[in-house]
């Protein structure tokens, strides 16, 4: 209290005891006779004060600063001279120190840009002499440190997380790292003999980097990873090919043994995996591949158990831990982003690997696959279904191939298309963009991506190569599946625009990348049978009906460019410009927009708004398409993926559709005989069509109901009569058919009274004398 008191007072100088310590120790350093130079002891006294309180640097500088000024006034030159060896000394030895000392209030004005770039710069030096190289780089070290401490925790400063930043501060530390200098024992100056100083830049640089990474929050460590990744890339560092295929086991294990840690653990660790993928991935081969998607998947399924049961333990109620369904869902997409850049970098032939091994694992209604009933299991089931769907798209979105009969197996197109048959819309909408993907080869999706009616196909500027003989044997292998496939999508009720979007463009991408002319044919067949079935069922909705009207408008208008038969253009053409004239609604631009133009009912309409397949197959045939096919109707066939998928509009759908297009389909009544019309024909056919369709309608409605609401025994006994009358008649037929060798005796009369040949030995026939020798 009394030395404050005579401090205030201005009389401490003439008293050395009574000043304060930092400036007796500063003034101790320098000698009363420059001669004698500066005293050690008094150095490592200072030195060890500033270190045990650095609070006081800034006072130390300010006396410092103060005292150099008075003894250039006085041309002290002798201790001037000092001035120059304890200064740069003392900054060195006390810039870390100085780094860690909060400031109570922020310096918006200051930037540590220069610093950065000058210490970074330090780092990389390259002087000829190696003790000084050596100083020169460990003193950039230790810049960077300092900057990195004074900065990193203070929001309020200058962001050193930038890249900007990172991309100078890690390759300076991984530069002092991997050049390990071979040095001669250095004997430390007067000024350096601490124990500290004596480390090399390598282990300082380590020292560093590890404080640097330690100090990182989840939402920096990308910025500090990249350069690393940048950095072994550039200097060709990264682990040699037979060796990279450890980093990621390494990675995976780590994943499995936090797999119960907190979601946003989890998915730093994914996120390493995904950035190390694109090192290690072209050096892994075999069951290393699959080990990865494996360990990805599983996490993938533990993750959607941990969402729907709220544990850790798959049990609720047992573990106290809180799980954020928002945080497993941003875990879920990190490994499905994982999952698609490890694809990525894998050869055609492991990707088709990968997608097979995949589609594996998704859940389907199947006698070889068990499905967990219950609520709880299908929740898990359908989360399940459309996590490795998304998975599938991922690995589908970059999978090229040329040839699609040995990249994608019958296996895994039967399993993929059997999902396109489930009630689930979401899960029907990823198996259409996965079919896309692996379709679309020149990059025309976007092309199709909005449905309209476009009067010049140019302006698209498609990108259209030859069929190949591999394509074509696909189509022929597998093109009936797929249109039986889309078929049945297309009277999926619960579809929406995406939908109809992504057959539209599936439709597309397969007459331009497979198509020959019987592929065209098969497709124009295809769309006509969808028209069929709207105008002949009313089990969809008003929307949907009026979209896949205009669905189909909008393929045959672009098919019929494609094709450049003129005949068939203008036919095209003249139906679209009727149903702008009659039923707008029939037409894309009023159907798929953001609040759809329809009608009420589509019993109204006449025959010129609809494409016929009579006339199409007429203009066609005189073009050289095979106009026989044409004019069949396209009916798709019943299979066992139909029993197995426990779907009665399925079943319903293709056994009354037989009947249904034999029935009531327009084409069978313009393919009817030509016979002469007058006024009363016209008269009787419009006023006994309606009560024709309403008997018809109530016939269907009578069969199906009889199905599905009659007693088994009723049922049973109906099907036991109709297989009677078939036995009945295949033994008549069979009677017909099958003879025995005819008698020349003649013949005799059977129990019924019908004629039946009798067989003789062929040693007892009369033959006449002209056939004997």
């Amino acid at each position: 209290m009394f030395q404050m008191i005579l401090s205030s007072l201005g009389v401490c100088g003439c008293c050395g005891a009574l000043r304060p310590r930092y400036k007796r120790l500063v003034d101790n350093i320098f000698p009363e006779d420059p001669e004698d130079g500066l005293v050690k002891t008094n150095m490592e006294k200072l030195t060890f004060y500033a270190l045990s309180a650095p609070e006081k640097l800034d006072r130390i500088g300010a006396y410092l600063s103060e005292r150099l000024i008075r003894d250039v006034s006085r041309h002290r030159y002798g201790i001037i001279y000092f001035f120059f060896i304890v200064v740069p000394f003392f900054l060195l030895s006390q810039f870390v120190k100085f780094a860690n000392i909060e400031e109570d209030t922020p310096s918006y004005h200051r930037s540590y840009d220069f610093f950065v770039s000058r210490f970074s710069e330090m780092c990389h030096s390259s002087h000829d002499d190696l003790d000084i190289r050596t100083k020169i780089r460990m003193s950039g070290i230790k810049g960077l440190q300092g900057v990195v401490r004074k900065t990193v925790n203070d929001e309020l400063q200058a962001n050193i997380w930038d890249p900007q930043h990172m991309d100078k501060i890690v390759p300076s530390l991984l530069f002092n790292l991997q050049h390990v200098e071979e040095a001669e024992s250095r004997s430390p100056s007067p000024l350096q003999a601490t124990e500290k100083e004596k480390e090399s830049p390598t282990e300082l640089a380590e020292r560093c980097l590890r404080e640097l990474l330690g100090r990182a929050a989840y939402g920096n460590i990308k910025n500090a990873i990249k350069p690393v990744l940048i950095w072994a890339h550039v200097q060709d560092s990264s682990p040699v090919p037979q060796h990279s295929h450890l980093v990621i086991q390494q990675l995976l294990g780590h994943l499995d043994a936090n797999s119960k840690s907190a979601a946003t653990v989890r998915a730093g660790i994914v996120e390493v995996l995904s950035e190390a993928a694109v090192i290690a991935a072209s050096g892994s081969v075999g069951p290393t591949v699959l080990e990865v998607f494996n360990t990805l998947l599983r996490q993938l399924r533990l993750s959607i158990d941990y969402a729907l049961t709220g544990s850790y333990d798959c049990a609720a109620g047992i573990s106290t831990k809180i799980i954020k369904e928002h945080e497993e869902r941003m875990f879920q997409e990190a490994v499905i982003k994982t999952i698609g850049s490890f694809a990525s970098t894998l050869p055609t032939y492991q990707q088709s690997e990968v997608m097979v091994f995949i589609m594996n694992k998704v859940p389907l209604p199947s006698s070889q696959q068990s499905i967990e009933a219950g609520k709880a299991g299908e929740n898990r089931n359908r989360l399940t279904q459309i996590m490795l769907l998304k998975s599938l798209l991922q690995v589908s979105v970059g999978f090229q191939c040329s040839n699609m009969l040995t990249a994608l197996p019958s296996a895994f197109l039967d399993r993929l298309l059997s999902a396109a048959l489930m009630e689930d819309a979401e899960i029907r909408l990823f198996v259409l963009e996965i079919l896309i993907s692996f379709i679309d080869r020149h990059g025309n999706r976007q092309k199709f991506s909005t449905i309209s009616t476009i009067s010049d196909i140019s302006v698209l500027k498609l990108k259209v190569d030859k069929c190949s003989r591999q394509d074509t044997v696909f189509m022929k292998k597998h093109g009936q599946q797929l249109y039986r496939h889309i078929y049945l999508i297309c009277k999926e009720e619960s579809n929406v625009q995406a939908h109809y979007e992504a057959l539209y463009s599936m439709l597309m991408l397969i007459s331009i990348e497979l198509a020959n002319e019987e592929v065209v044919v098969d497709l124009i067949r295809l769309v006509l049978a969808v028209q069929v079935a709207q105008i002949n069922e009313d089990n969809l909705t008003a929307y949907n009906r009026c979209a896949l009207f205009a669905l189909g408008a909008a393929y045959l208008n672009l098919i019929s460019q494609l094709t450049t038969v003129p005949t068939f253009c203008q036919h095209i053409h003249e139906v679209i410009q009727m149903r702008q004239k009659e039923a707008p609604y029939l037409l894309p631009e009023d159907v798929f927009v953001e609040r759809p133009r329809l009608s009420k009912s589509l019993d109204h309409l006449g025959p010129e708004v609809f494409f016929w397949q009579s006339k199409i197959s007429e203009v066609l045939g005189g073009s050289g398409y095979n106009s026989d096919r044409l004019s069949t109707p396209y009916i798709p066939q019943l299979t066992d993926e139909d029993r197995l998928s426990k779907r009665k509009s399925i079943g319903e759908t293709i056994s009354l559709q037989v009947e249904v297009e034999s029935r009531n389909s327009p084409e069978r009544e313009q393919r009817a005989p030509a016979e002469e019309i007058t006024y009363e024909t016209l008269k009787k056919a419009i006023v006994d069509s309606v009560a024709v369709e309403e008997q018809e309608r109530e016939r269907r409605r009578q069969v199906v109901e009889k199905f599905q609401k009659a007693p088994f025994e009723e049922i049973a006994a109906h099907c036991g009569a109709r297989a009677t009358l078939l036995q009945s008649k295949l033994n008549q037929i069979f009677e017909i058919t099958i003879r025995p060798p005819p008698s020349p005796s003649g013949t005799i009369t059977a129990a019924y009274g019908q004629p039946q040949n009798h067989s003789i030995p062929v040693y007892e026939m009369k033959f006449p004398d002209l056939c004997v020798y």
